[in-house]
């Protein structure tokens, strides 16, 4: 709901900025969506007055002119624009304006005369001919008389337009209206509410004498109201009304339709106008529409109608889909002389049932479906006629043809400060309670503490509701937390295991990686695809009984043919890389058939590809061991696993349990998914993970001496791995070292075949004392030599 804050502050004062307004508006249960400010995008356009035009000296088509912006010093403009003469008042962009088109105005020269600004076209303001119908829609705007020189021309044109667009939600139909927000503003501000008062002259004859209303269909029409207009002059709405219309999205067109769409806006109500002259025998019948009847509707279209629809009619067919949209057969035109208000509150599920059936959904239909104040009908078409008087559009008839035929029944509830206390946990006061709700026109008695519910309020049913108006306008930031009483209140918190799921997420995402979820279902046939053997207890899979097809048919034992699944599709939609990861379930029976549930075994799946490699994958895995606060682990080569590619894969182990698997996928697997030759996945059990973690961080004081670092390149064996270097430096380096760092492997030219150059780079540190490097030659030569023994290295 669009709500300009200039008809609005008619209704409520609010003398706070747009911001601030929007904020407590959201507060007391009113959100808004954006605030709109219609201008925004023009500045420095002033009103000026051309005091000389002269031929342009090198240009046929160009003039220059002497501009008055008020200021005592015209400006020059040079311009190509045919329809302008000396005296003509103009919006002129200054040098440094800015435009709604992104036109940012500069000083410069056309043909070798200075130009200092523009002269601006209504399509350059953002205006249009329905604003300024004498406008010329190709030359440059030609103002009206009468404006001060240099005078913004968002205030002469009146273009500084604030609009609230409100989110209203389904059982709040009474703020589709500016009467219905002005109601919420004035609660939440506490202001007073000044609603236009409606005073008819009434000057026409008996409405009766026009026209009839009969009403079949009373189950899905309680009240039907009609007003007669006569001698009707169809016209353009004045400024003030198009430009209302404009701000809050509706199209201007003429008077009377523009009158019904105001008082739809204002009120709630939607309304309609029939050229009573279209109306056969005068009479107006709303019915059931007959299986098969046909209509053709204001948009043009033809509407094939059934018996579960219900109509306006006239004595021979139907006029209009009612709640929905008028018909063309009593289309208002220029030639209209006598017209037919409708305002009418028809049944909400009728409403919406039918604007579906015949695919098409109005503003009119959007609040109907809603359940609209019947109370409200007859208000809406006395406003509507106050405006046609105001607007001397035309004679208004005596009195309104109102058919009330299912009237509604007034509601009360009880209010119980005490329990509604209770409820919120707050200390309100009998009385402030009674001022909320009164300032809400929901009234109380108070010597019954009787509450009467207002009939634009269909929402409120119980003391619930009662509670929750009480709630929103005292402020909900007023109400202090509060635990529920009883035994059993206690504070929600989550469990160890779920902060560290959480924590392994966060880890995840953090190294860069996507979430992704995956069925349980899987197809026998993953198992060769993963080349996994005959005999493999995780061949045994749980059948479905009824599965969606072959692919569903059992419950998965393994993750990797769904991240392979996944990966496939990535890089076959040419993504170039990709790093996902999953946490998820794997079901693992004791035995088939099943005689109780299978295992549920909880698996951390990272799947990755292009611009990667195993040890982009490694160290992913050793942030997460860090960030679980595992600190005994380690990777141990695996080639037995036919999945994975041989001599680049490693089990993960924590505590010498085997926490998963890690490596580079076997390229016949990869070619059996279609998925890229370099596919890296891990596979890690959370129980484990979890078992083995300790977030009991102990604070360690920063190191008071320094650190001394040694660079070391040994040449070993080609099959030797990391590991036994690493462990032979650990045993040898003694209580002093700090750290080692792998940083180079190498194989080439410079190294014999068979061999490969490892380096590291070892830090020493004594927390006691600064090392001499008498201490550290010893250490770094205890560690050359137990290499050289142990693993047969030499130093390059």
């Amino acid at each position: 709901m669009k709500v300009p804050m200039s008809w609005l502050s008619e209704y409520v004062d609010i003398d706070i900025d747009s911001k601030e307004f929007a904020d407590e508006m959201t507060m007391s249960g009113s959100k808004v969506e954006a605030i709109d400010v219609a201008g925004n995008d023009i500045s420095s356009v002033v009103v000026g007055k051309i005091i000389s035009l002269e031929k342009h000296p090198d240009a046929d088509r160009l003039q220059v002119s002497k501009i008055d912006i008020g200021n005592g010093e015209p400006i020059q403009v040079v311009t190509a624009a045919q329809n302008v003469s000396v005296g003509d008042e103009i919006p002129v962009a200054l040098v440094g304006a800015h435009l709604p088109n992104g036109l940012n105005i500069k000083r410069g020269k056309l043909r070798g005369v200075e130009s200092c600004g523009m002269m601006c076209s209504i399509n350059e303001l953002n205006v249009t001919t329905d604003d300024y119908p004498d406008a010329s829609e190709e030359g440059i705007f030609i103002l009206p008389k009468g404006f001060h020189l240099g005078m913004d021309v968002k205030e002469a044109l009146k273009i500084k337009e604030t609009v609230i667009d409100f989110e209203i939600t389904s059982n709040r139909p009474d703020c589709l209206s500016v009467t219905g927000i002005a109601r919420e503003a004035a609660a939440t501000f506490n202001k007073p509410l000044k609603l236009p008062a409606i005073k008819l002259k009434e000057e026409g004859e008996r409405a009766e004498k026009y026209a009839s209303v009969e009403i079949k269909s009373a189950d899905l029409c309680p009240r039907y109201a009609a007003r007669i207009i006569t001698d009707v002059k169809i016209e353009p709405s004045p400024k003030w009304m198009r430009d209302r219309l404009k701000a809050a999205g509706i199209r201007p067109v003429n008077n009377m339709v523009d009158i019904t769409n105001y008082v739809m806006l204002e009120f709630g109500q939607p309304m309609h106008a029939f050229d009573l002259s279209n109306l056969s025998e005068s009479k107006i019948i709303v019915r059931r529409a007959a299986s098969g009847e046909k209509m053709e509707t204001l948009d043009d279209q033809p509407r094939k109608l059934d018996s579960s629809m219900l109509v306006i009619a006239d004595a021979k067919r139907p006029v209009a889909v009612a709640g929905v949209m008028g018909g063309a057969n009593s289309e208002i035109t220029e030639k209209t002389k006598i017209i037919l208000f409708e305002s009418a509150n028809f049944d909400a599920v009728s409403v919406r049932a039918t604007a579906n059936k015949i695919g098409l959904r109005t503003e009119s239909s959007s609040r109907f479906e809603k359940g609209l104040d019947v109370e409200g009908v007859v208000t809406a078409v006395d406003r509507a006629a106050q405006l046609v008087e105001a607007l001397n559009a035309g004679i208004v008839c005596k009195g309104v043809i109102d058919c009330y035929v299912r009237k509604q029944e007034k509601r009360t509830i009880k209010l119980e400060p005490d329990k509604i206390n209770e409820l919120l946990g707050t200390k309100i006061s009998d009385s402030k309670m009674i001022g909320i709700l009164n300032s809400l026109y929901i009234n109380v008695d108070e010597k019954t503490m009787r509450v009467s519910i207002p009939s634009f309020r269909q929402d409120i049913e119980v003391k619930a509701d009662l509670a929750e108006e009480i709630a929103r306008i005292y402020g909900y930031n007023k109400i202090e937390a509060t635990l529920l009483s009883g035994k059993a209140t206690a504070l929600g918190e989550k469990t160890y295991k779920q902060k560290m799921k959480d924590l392994i997420k966060n880890t995840m995402i953090a190294s860069g990686l996507n979430e992704i979820f995956t069925y349980s279902f899987a197809s026998p046939k993953v198992f060769d695809m993963i080349r996994l053997p005959k005999d493999s207890d995780l061949r045994n899979a749980i059948k479905i009984q009824n599965p969606l097809g072959e692919d569903f048919s059992i419950m998965r034992t393994t993750t990797i043919p769904s991240i392979m699944d996944v990966i496939a599709r990535n890089y076959n939609r040419r993504a170039e890389k990709a790093g996902l990861f999953e946490i998820s379930y794997v079901y693992i029976p004791e035995k088939l058939p099943l005689d109780k549930l299978p295992k549920e075994k909880e698996v951390l799946t990272i799947g990755m590809f292009g611009e990667t490699d195993f040890y982009d994958l490694k160290g992913i895995i050793e942030e997460l061991l860090l960030q679980l606060g595992i600190e005994k682990y380690d990777f141990e080569p695996e080639k037995e696993n036919l999945t994975f590619h041989p001599g680049r894969t490693a089990n993960i182990m924590t505590n010498n349990d085997i926490a998963g698997i890690l490596g580079e996928i076997h390229p016949d697997v990869c070619e059996q998914f279609e998925g890229p030759e370099r596919t890296y996945v891990a596979i890690l059990d959370v129980e484990l993970l979890i078992k083995n973690s300790n977030m009991d961080i102990q604070f360690k004081h920063l190191p008071k001496f320094p650190a001394v670092t040694r660079d070391i390149a040994i040449l070993v064996k080609e099959d030797i791995m990391v590991k036994e270097i690493e462990t032979e430096i650990k045993k040898r380096a003694g209580r002093i070292l700090e750290d080692i760092k792998l940083f180079d492997i190498y194989k080439g030219k410079q190294v014999p075949e068979g061999m490969k150059s490892v380096a590291y780079s070892i830090t020493f540190r004594d927390n006691e004392k600064t090392l001499t490097d008498t201490e550290v030659d010893t250490a770094m030569k205890k560690v050359v030599d137990g290499l050289k023994n142990s693993l047969d290295s030499e130093l390059r």
